[in-house]
């Protein structure tokens, strides 16, 4: 079965039944060892132009399609935002409640833009709503299985996180070499486990995940 490039045909019929906008949103690095958690979303109205060529999920792409497209997709939208937690967050306060930190995090800085967030639909990757558990204001939050590959404002905002969240973990390389985060970006590769057996974990290791208590 060939790859199925995203379109605008669900953000579209939400606009129509009368959002002011749709804000596309997905997570990066929820699986890592090291590392954020981050949450990316993409805004998209009615006068949305076609998707840029190429972007899609960005699990399928790789990492120089990902660089290429990231500033497209930024353009394309209204507006976007990346919104953190970090290591330390999440052990103290588990990965879920995390991932809608970053979320509310990411729509803050929507706000600041003057993005209609109440009059918005959320279009969240997944079947869970991990967002609304962490803002004292429920929003209208849509839960869609896939949204990532299947709709243009999920794909978008999964680029933008990813390369966002991946350029931070090579910087981290660089201060702390030895766990391979260029190429892993954090995640628990063999070597990376192989470097935190022999060198120990560092402040940016979710240490909780590793079954550390100090």
């Amino acid at each position: 079965m060939g790859v199925v490039d995203p379109t605008l045909d669900v953000e579209q019929a939400m606009i129509a039944a009368g959002a002011t906008c749709v804000i596309g949103c997905d997570e990066v690095g929820r699986g890592a060892l090291a590392g954020p958690v981050g949450v990316g979303v993409a805004v998209v109205g009615p006068a949305a132009a076609a998707i840029p060529d190429g972007l899609r999920d960005s699990k399928m792409l790789s990492e120089p399609r990902r660089e290429a497209l990231a500033p497209l997709a930024a353009a394309w939208a209204l507006h976007s935002a990346v919104g953190l937690a970090s290591a330390a967050e999440v052990d103290e306060l588990g990965i879920i409640a995390c991932l809608g930190l970053a979320g509310k995090r990411a729509l803050a800085q929507l706000h600041a833009a003057g993005v209609d967030i109440a009059g918005s639909v959320v279009l969240l990757d997944g079947n869970d709503d991990w967002l609304n558990k962490a803002l004292h204001t429920p929003l209208n939050v849509v839960t869609r299985v896939r949204a990532d590959q299947d709709c243009g404002s999920v794909a978008a905002a999964s680029v933008i996180a990813k390369v966002h969240r991946d350029r931070l973990m090579i910087e981290a390389d660089a201060r702390h070499p030895g766990y391979g985060w260029a190429g892993n970006k954090g995640y628990g590769s063999a070597a990376h486990l192989d470097a935190i057996a022999l060198l120990g974990p560092t402040g940016l290791h979710r240490k909780s995940w590793l079954k550390i208590t100090a």
